[in-house]
């Protein structure tokens, strides 16, 4: 297995919620883009919670959902796995990101979400003893997986779910 390389957040401005995911898959590794697959709920979901028109480009969603207050990024920095499954990554190769250093450049972030139960299981892994006394005020929330692997809810609940985003904007 090889050494896969995560992305820098997508945030700018004082945004109020980042959304976590754990690492991304082969498809957003290779366009370099977040969840780039195209069966990943994720856009859509984000799309239709922020008003954003979905004919944007990836650079240009990117600015609108930092202008609504939300930021993007994974919870590893870098990792082994094959596939593009949570399941497949290699626990021994598991590096996280800096997230001391984001909080205290971002202190307007209120609200960290995580898009499934692998990114809120690594974060609490590899970064709640570092962040959670220094940041006692950030709230959590589980969300459904946006990945199309998740297939226990449908688009429309998963929507329903991911709108407690808006709450935090």
């Amino acid at each position: 297995m090889t050494l896969l390389t995560g992305f820098e957040a997508v945030i700018k401005g004082n945004c109020r919620v980042l959304i976590l995911g754990s690492m991304p898959g082969i498809a957003s590794l290779q366009k370099q883009q977040y969840y780039a697959h195209p069966r990943n709920a994720f856009w859509p979901i984000i799309n239709e919670l922020l008003n954003i028109d979905k004919s944007k480009t990836y650079a240009e969603s990117c600015s609108l959902i930092n202008a609504s207050g939300v930021a993007v990024w994974d919870v590893l920095k870098a990792c082994k796995r094959s596939g593009s499954l949570d399941s497949n990554i290699e626990s021994k190769s598991e590096s996280a990101n800096d997230f001391e250093k984001l909080f205290a450049e971002y202190k307007t972030i209120r609200a960290v979400f995580f898009n499934g139960s692998t990114a809120e299981k690594l974060y609490k892994k590899h970064v709640s003893s570092l962040v959670d006394r220094k940041y006692p005020e950030l709230i959590y929330h589980r969300l459904p997986s946006s990945s199309p692997a998740y297939a226990a809810m449908n688009y429309d609940e998963k929507l329903k779910q991911w709108q407690k985003i808006v709450e935090y904007l």
